[in-house]
Formats: structure tokens, sequence, C-alpha cells
């Protein structure tokens, strides 16, 4: 078995654990491998490991390794988007979890119209309040929803954010804590299904889960150091 097989393996574990630890199931929760930095190869032996969703920060490597590796690849866009690259990538990625303001995703909304598609997206909240993140604050996304709601070429899955790191993941807890609380009151003020919580990375994924989290986003667990 490859270190890559046996990565993966050792997190779908620690991924049932974490779900049971709530009351939930291991399918409740899905892994999104995030590839970013590594060359194709490396992702192909994910593949090969029966790991199916990939993350990519940057539009261009997307470009870059989706020609390169099998179609069945879900690849989501998880960095941020420059609106005059959504062109580009939407007919590749199956989600977007880095939608960050009501005009990207007026944009996005626009473009998936223009190619006759519907773009699966998930709304970035800076839960944090941090200053060098992007992301909707929890007041703006309040003022939003209700516009969001109404563009007819996005499906919102759910909320996304990135909590400032901390190498004690309890402290990150509340943050993940505070994005399922916003997510249950958007979804009964504005009677909007947003099932999907996309939060927790390698260091912090298994708190995330016992949150609420529906897909983490794990690099460096899988793949090694950058």
């Amino acid at each position: 078995m490859s270190d890559i097989s046996a990565n993966l393996e050792l997190i779908q574990g620690q991924i049932a654990a974490a779900a049971a630890k709530s009351g939930r199931t291991p399918d409740s929760v899905q892994l999104l491998a995030v590839s970013k930095t590594y060359p194709s190869e490396i992702v192909r032996q994910a593949f090969l490991a029966r790991q199916i969703r990939f993350g990519e920060n940057r539009v261009q490597e997307v470009l870059d390794k989706a020609p390169q590796l099998p179609p069945e690849i879900e690849w989501h866009l998880i960095g941020h988007l420059q609106k005059n690259k959504t062109r580009k990538v939407l007919p590749l990625c199956a989600w977007i979890h880095s939608v960050d303001s009501l005009k990207l995703a007026e944009a996005i909304n626009r473009i998936a119209g223009e190619l006759n598609l519907k773009a699966n997206v998930y709304l970035q909240v800076n839960i944090s309040d941090d200053e060098a993140k992007f992301g909707f604050s929890p007041a703006e996304i309040r003022q939003s929803l209700t516009p969001l709601a109404n563009l007819q070429h996005l499906h919102i899955e759910g909320l996304m954010t990135i909590p400032e790191f901390s190498a004690d993941v309890e402290k990150t807890r509340p943050h993940f804590a505070a994005l399922r609380e916003l997510r249950d009151e958007l979804s009964n003020d504005c009677d909007l299904p947003l099932p999907g919580l996309s939060m927790g990375m390698s260091h912090d994924f298994t708190v995330a889960i016992e949150e609420g989290a529906t897909i983490v986003r794990v690099g460096s667990a899988i793949f090694g150091k950058r």
C-alpha cells in the first residue's frame, strides 16, 4: 500500500470516528483532497486509491491538471476566484467553495447562464473576522441572502469558512460552531436549504466534523508536506 493510500485510509477512519462522535454516519462527510501545488502524478495516485474529489486554489492549476488526469475526477475550486477567470473555471469545476461577495455570485450566475450550466457553490464567510481572509461578514451574508437565493443559475449548497490558524484546535471549535449556527439561522429565516458546511483542514478537520462539517478540505495529511 502506498503512503497516499495508507493516509487516505487513516483519514477516512478519523472521519468516521468524528462523525460517530457527533451522532452522524461516515457517509454524511465528504473528503476533499486538496491537491494544490502537488503534481498530476501524485493526484493520480490518490485517484487510484479511490479518492474522487480534489480541491485546487488556483484556476490555472485546474486548467493544467484536468486534461492530464481521468475525467471521473471531481474538481473543486477552494481559492479566491477572480471574476475574469469565471468563464474558464465553470466548465471544469463541479463546485466553487469561495464565493465571497454578491458581485462575484452575480458574475458566476450570469456566465453560468451563458454557458447553460448550473454552478454549484458555497458562500465563503469570514466568521473569525480575519483581515487576511476573503468572505462575507455574517452581517453581509444576512443582507445578501435573498438576492443570492434569486440567482437562477446558482445552486447554493451551504457555507464555507477558513478560521484563523491555531495550533490548539480547540480554539477553532467556536468558529466552526458559529458557522453552523449562522447556517441554521439563515436557513430558518429565508426558507433556503443550506445543508453543506465546508470547513476543516488537515490539522482540525475532526473538530470541524464534530461541529457539523459536511465536507473537509485535507491536503498535507494525505500528500505530505509541500
